[in-house]
């Protein structure tokens, strides 16, 4: 499986980019943010996911892993496939992706060409725990930070007062 390529752009039209690598040309269907990215500077890096089925084998390209995990997890809901998944993340960004989702607003993601209200509505049902446990233990970790950086604080000013250490911990 290919995760990763860094190469030179040699070709890009209608969302699909013909990126070298040591002279190696990969043909990869990208996100609009990736596809966006490597016009503008004629390559870059991609995180790759690669699909085999009987009509051939396909690389799906990404400008970050949270961008990949995110389609890992739409390809994973039945009935919406690698297509179906690129065009969800080109046509909204990821917070916004994430939120509907973990709102459950199946008629923001109804929205998007070709995405109907039941593969929606599939799309919620199916991903909306994930979601919600991702973002409690994004919180979690940024409480942490947050409560660490005011302990810290809150032990400089004790110290400046003239308390040592042992005393304030």
């Amino acid at each position: 499986m290919i995760g990763y390529i860094k190469g030179n752009l040699l070709n890009g039209e209608n969302g699909t980019v013909l990126l070298e690598t040591n002279g190696v040309g990969y043909e990869i269907i990208c996100s609009a943010s990736v596809y966006v990215k490597l016009l503008e500077n004629g390559g870059g890096e991609v995180y790759t996911y690669t699909s085999v089925r009987d009509d051939g084998i396909f690389l799906y390209g990404f400008s970050d892993l949270k961008e990949k995990n995110l389609f890992l997890k739409l390809i994973s809901v039945s009935g919406v496939g690698p297509k179906m998944g690129i065009t969800v993340l080109s046509n909204m960004n990821l917070a916004k992706i994430t939120a509907a989702i973990a709102t459950s607003d199946v008629k923001t993601l109804s929205s998007i060409k070709g995405l109907g209200k039941k593969t929606a509505e599939r799309i919620v049902l199916e991903l909306r725990e994930k979601m919600d446990e991702e973002r409690l233990a994004e919180e979690a970790s940024e409480t942490t930070i947050i409560a660490d950086s005011v302990n810290d604080d809150a032990l400089t000013a004790l110290m400046g007062l003239g308390f040592t250490k042992a005393e304030c911990v």
